[in-house]
């Protein structure tokens, strides 16, 4: 019997229970907490309906322990972990690359991540790209805020609460680590 092309699996984390999906060698998509686990897995199912309900590979194993330690603090950038973009804008793989590499703790402005992408008038479309980023947190929006420090939109369940929560749980520090895309 072949594998499955797709697989998905929901896990408990510190905030909720999160999904997980992916296919033979990458993550296809990542699910922060919606308001039940049932809600979170009937979203991955709409999401990836040709998924299969399991544990996964060894890989997909790593990815979710590693997850559940980042959402209780511990600081690891997730940026190994592979990702399948087939579908996903180039512009907004440009935005997930900038906000992949900010390390866990500290955070960027939607017009720092614009300007680093080297479109500095881009913080509206750079929001709105990071509002449909199918990887949080390994892709970590959370880590972007409005100008002045404020939080901006989140999209997940919770919106800006959790995304206040998430920062929390990382000691965030406010202001761009020196030599960070200046």
């Amino acid at each position: 019997m072949t594998a499955p092309a797709l697989g998905l699996r929901l896990f408990d984390t510190a905030i909720g229970p999160c999904g997980i999906a992916w296919s033979a060698k990458a993550l296809v998509g990542v699910q922060l907490p919606e308001g039940t686990p049932q809600q979170t897995l009937a979203r991955m199912q709409r999401r990836f309906p040709e998924a299969v309900e399991g544990a996964g590979p060894a890989f997909v194993q790593v990815a979710v322990r590693r997850i559940q330690a980042l959402l209780e603090g511990a600081h690891d950038s997730l940026a190994d972990i592979p990702l399948d973009m087939d579908g996903v804008p180039a512009f907004n793989q440009r935005v997930y690359a900038v906000a992949r590499a900010i390390p866990p703790g500290r955070v960027l402005t939607y017009g720092d991540v614009a300007r680093a992408i080297g479109e500095p008038g881009a913080s509206r479309a750079v929001g709105q790209a990071l509002g449909h980023n199918p990887f949080a947190p390994v892709i970590p929006c959370h880590r972007v805020l409005a100008a002045g420090g404020r939080s901006g939109g989140f999209s997940a369940t919770g919106g800006a609460a959790t995304k206040l929560r998430m920062l929390e749980i990382e000691k965030a520090q406010f202001g761009k680590e020196p030599g960070l895309f200046d």
